[in-house]
């Protein structure tokens, strides 16, 4: 094990043991998971300073030669498509928006793996003028990351009085036809109150919504079990205003618990991360902006796949070291266990 100083901390393996392990080109963890959904962060960088991710300062600044080009990403998108069994793709950041290139990017995917769904979270900023241009690159949907619909209260959250663009790039994003468009919404305490005004907004626009219990992921390692809002605590307060009818998970996997709203097709998703952990149904595996296999949010062991890619690994020995980090990933967060501890890294610097 060796540990790397590169500004964002972070423990790195240069391989891992592959002992016991089925004979499956599948990336299948010791319990019997498979990974098939893959995350992909292509930037530490962020246009907002969102209190429960990251610090106001910023997360400190990766070397522009540490982190993957678009044509290593491509590469490795390819090898997790054609060798390793991934069947959907999710560009995350920081904010993917922040790399310039993120169009070649797109487009290189969607022409080394047609067919593949390549989705992106962002928090918009800035959408409104590249949401065309990615959809012509291959880009099928986006997650937008909106906590707050009211300005004020979005500049206090953010940091930054960016809401306007928000909301444009959302708009952008719908014309462009990156469906189905969703937001997603992190659960707090200063925001549970505009939690119905929220939801009734997306209603009007017609966008998904999906509310996400907070996790212990913050930068400035600030969350605490006893101050978070738990998912039957905000199903209290929108039923104050909404009819709500459960409908569960459409697979086993998905996230989010899903209600349908006042009798509608409407729907309102809950992810309840901590108190109704979905660790067993996990099927994600991730890759950091530096070219790390993580196979959980919550596990600071990554397998290096960038320095063997730059030192002359063919594809099947980067598909067997991506083997190898997803056979040895645990059972689950253990969020609730007496000896908990967060991981080094933040969301912000793990890519969600």
């Amino acid at each position: 094990m060796t540990v790397v100083s590169m500004g964002i901390p972070t423990v790195r393996f240069d391989a891992a043991s592959l002992a016991g392990r089925p004979e499956t080109d599948l990336l299948v963890d010791r319990f019997g998971r498979v990974a098939r959904d893959l995350r992909v962060s292509i930037t530490e960088k962020c246009s907002l300073r969102c209190t429960y991710c990251m610090p106001e300062e910023g997360l400190p600044a990766i070397a522009a030669e540490d982190l993957l080009s678009a044509d290593e990403i491509v590469r490795v998108v390819g090898i997790g498509v054609e060798r390793v069994g991934i069947r959907e793709v999710r560009f995350t950041g920081g904010e993917p928006l922040m790399r310039s290139d993120l169009e070649k990017i797109i487009a290189g995917c969607a022409a080394r793996v047609p067919g593949i769904p390549l989705a992106m979270t962002t928090n918009a900023v800035g959408l409104e003028h590249r949401a065309a241009k990615l959809a012509a690159a291959g880009l099928t949907r986006v997650n937008v990351s909106l906590d707050s619909v009211d300005r004020a209260h979005f500049a206090e959250l953010t940091r930054r009085d960016r809401l306007p663009s928000v909301l444009a790039g959302i708009r952008a994003a719908a014309v462009a036809g990156l469906a189905p468009l969703k937001v997603n919404a992190v659960l707090m305490r200063e925001t549970l109150h505009g939690a119905a005004d929220l939801l009734q907004w997306c209603l009007d626009a017609g966008v998904e919504l999906r509310f996400i219990e907070q996790m212990p992921l913050d930068a400035d390692h600030a969350w605490a079990r006893e101050n978070m809002v738990t998912a039957a605590e905000l199903l209290s307060v929108l039923s104050e205003r909404f009819e709500l009818a459960a409908i569960g998970r459409e697979d086993p996997s998905a996230p989010a618990e899903e209600w349908r709203v006042n009798g509608t097709e409407m729907t309102v998703g809950i992810i309840a991360s901590v108190t109704r952990s979905f660790c067993s149904d996990c099927d994600r595996t991730r890759m950091t902006a530096e070219g790390t296999i993580r196979s959980c949010l919550f596990s600071d062991r990554e397998v290096d796949l960038r320095a063997a890619l730059r030192a002359g690994a063919s594809d099947d020995e980067l598909a067997d070291l991506w083997r190898g980090a997803m056979w040895n990933k645990w059972a689950g967060h253990g969020i609730d266990a007496a000896d908990f501890v967060p991981p080094e890294r933040s969301m912000g610097a793990i890519g969600g």
